[in-house]
């Protein structure tokens, strides 16, 4: 066996180890968390270090920002007190007028984000169906597209982007392009090496894991005057993530491979248990060969599909809603990426003003055993008809 001690370490290496932290005084494996709001200057009237006041940045939150940095291949990374916080400094630091082009069917507070500044005129938005690049293309507006947003696999139908097609739309329209990729975490989907410019998260789901924080994560390619708008907004609206919450985010990155390994694991048995099902129309999951999106997927995941898939029942909306009152592991919740498998039915989640099937189950996979949440699906089935 060849030994290479200098190579480089891992990225999972580097990710349980917390960037290989250990606090200097003391010893400590876990990282400490720094809840100090403001901050003594020296006898020089200095900063001692470069950090102010909390709302600009904190030690615990820089600590967690490098970790996803170091994941993303990113040159920077900031933290938002949520996804939507990130998402809105992203749309406000863009000058008014911009256009930005974006699916017709995403995450729905985002969508709602976009609708607004289109309605009062700060933005100009255009749709393009999920994953339709000729769409895309069409939409664009070269010289006054500002931004491209993709959103992949695509909440809650799982549609596949091809990124790096994208981002030569985008580039090729002098646009830059942002992806959403939160199903697929940046241990599965490294969007800025495929050619973003910007890769969005809701750190709230698979980054953290844990159902116990919210937070948003924006990482960039290369910094520059966009950057640097959306972290003064950051500034601003007072939307850096709090101390606690970026320990716990830390914490839970930490077991991140982990996690959506048994995930992905767990998803693909459901998918091909009830692939077929004589009570259901489809089951829509991107690691399955059938969805028509599989080969893109695969190539942007490394096969690693994550835990996110959707079901679509025979009958109607009721039928929908039934199986998942019905399920007794799967609990009837909103949001994904924990460790517990959750239900949701998406229409009477996102509401009228959403296109979704009125009888699509969006299933969140946990790590539970993969065949107990079989059982579970299959009599909750049976009991809704």
């Amino acid at each position: 066996m060849t030994i290479r001690p200098n190579r480089p370490l891992s990225p999972a290496t580097r990710l349980a180890q917390a960037l290989h932290h250990v606090e200097e005084r003391t010893g400590a494996l876990a990282p400490p968390i720094q809840p100090s709001s403001t901050y003594a200057r020296g006898a020089d009237y200095a900063p001692r270090q470069p950090y102010i006041y909390r709302r600009d940045s904190n030690e615990t939150t820089d600590h967690a920002e490098a970790i996803i940095a170091d994941l993303e291949g990113a040159a920077a990374t900031l933290l938002f007190a949520s996804g939507m916080s990130a998402a809105c400094a992203v749309l406000e630091a863009l000058p008014p007028g911009a256009h930005v082009v974006a699916p017709g069917v995403m995450y729905h507070g985002v969508l709602q984000q976009m609708q607004h500044h289109h309605a009062t005129g700060r933005l100009s938005i255009s749709h393009y169906p999920a994953g339709d690049l000729d769409a895309m293309q069409a939409a664009m507006r070269p010289g006054q597209t500002a931004l491209v947003w993709v959103e992949t696999p695509n909440n809650p139908d799982w549609t596949v982007t091809d990124i790096a097609a994208a981002a030569g739309i985008a580039q090729g329209a002098g646009a830059r392009l942002i992806t959403d990729c939160t199903a697929t975490p940046p241990c599965c989907t490294r969007a800025l090496e495929l050619g973003a410019d910007i890769s969005f998260h809701s750190a709230t789901k698979y980054l953290n894991g844990h159902s116990d924080v919210t937070a948003g994560a924006l990482s960039v390619r290369d910094t520059g005057a966009l950057w640097d708008a959306i972290a003064k907004m950051r500034t601003l609206q007072g939307t850096v993530l709090h101390s606690f919450d970026a320990w716990l985010l830390i914490r839970g990155m930490r077991t991140l491979m982990l996690r959506v390994a048994r995930q992905t694991e767990n998803a693909l048995a459901i998918a091909r248990h009830f692939e077929g099902h004589d009570l259901l129309q489809s089951v829509l999951y991107p690691g399955l060969p059938s969805h028509p999106g599989h080969a893109v997927a695969a190539r942007q995941t490394d096969g690693m599909f994550g835990g996110m898939l959707s079901i679509i029942t025979k009958g109607n909306a009721q039928t929908a809603i039934d199986t998942a009152r019905a399920c007794r592991l799967f609990y009837p919740a909103t949001s994904l990426g924990g460790v517990e498998s959750l239900i949701e039915h998406r229409k009477t989640v996102s509401g009228p003003g959403f296109d979704v099937h009125a009888n699509l189950l969006r299933l969140s996979v946990g790590i539970e055993d993969a065949q107990d949440l079989i059982d579970d699906l299959e009599q909750a089935l049976r009991a809704a008809v």
